[in-house]
């Protein structure tokens, strides 16, 4: 899938954003299923690669075999969007240390990426690659499109090196999404995925785990023999 290289403006905000006093509610939408535990979709896109400052093309190819996440916001130029992509670069580092790679998507074109990232002050220092969709093909292949807006809700999708979607959360506009607790999946499902254990609410390395492997039938409704309120809250 191309942009359109004639297509050379930014989008003006779109509507969906938090200027918005009131929630609008989509009737009658064709939103996908739940894309947990299922293959991801096969997708290929122009993009703008903030770290480099050049256009390129990513694809699903890219990412096959690798910890990685898809992440939908609405439009460049609006104000919730710049510091959830802000948040996610200053934890770019971390991921970079888990193996995971960061792919955000909107249905803006790639030149309105470059002169976002450009302009606005929060993006300085910018390492993420901007996925273009401006033909929504991606953005519907993920269940994610606000059809009469033409934008993306706030999808985001951790995939493993398998292609399978273990993860995800999908928000209106309105509301940003918090990156450490996002990382905080990401190193529970990676602990989960490398050992076969299972890990209760609010897990972080360190923290103990449910013997589910080989305690089942012992645990099966005495789960608070193996673990407390306190420790699930600590």
């Amino acid at each position: 899938m191309a942009c359109d290289t004639n297509q050379v403006e930014a989008k003006a905000p779109v509507k969906s954003e938090e200027t918005n006093s009131e929630m609008k509610v989509q009737e009658n939408t064709k939103m996908g299923s739940s894309m947990v535990l299922q293959k991801t979709p096969a997708f290929k896109m122009d993009a703008y690669d903030a770290k480099t400052g050049h256009y390129t093309t990513v694809s699903s190819e890219d990412y096959k075999g690798k910890w990685h996440v898809v992440c939908f916001y609405p439009a460049d130029f609006t104000f919730v969007c710049p510091t959830e992509i802000a948040a996610m670069n200053a934890k770019y580092d971390e991921f970079q240390e888990l193996g995971v790679e960061i792919l955000a998507v909107s249905t803006d074109t790639k030149f309105s990426h470059k002169r976002f990232v450009e302009t606005e002050p929060i993006l300085a220092g910018l390492k993420l690659t901007i996925g273009a969709d401006p033909t929504g093909t991606v953005t519907r292949a993920f269940g994610v499109m606000i059809e009469d807006e033409g934008v993306a809700l706030r999808g985001r999708f951790l995939i493993n090196p398998e292609g399978v979607c273990v993860a995800q959360e999908v928000q209106a506009p309105m509301v940003g999404r918090n990156v450490h607790e996002f990382l905080r999946q990401v190193r529970a499902w990676q602990h989960a995925s490398k050992t076969g254990e299972v890990c209760p609410a609010g897990w972080r390395p360190g923290k103990k785990t449910l013997p589910v492997a080989t305690d089942v039938e012992k645990m099966t409704g005495r789960v608070g023999d193996y673990i407390t309120v306190e420790e699930i809250m600590s």
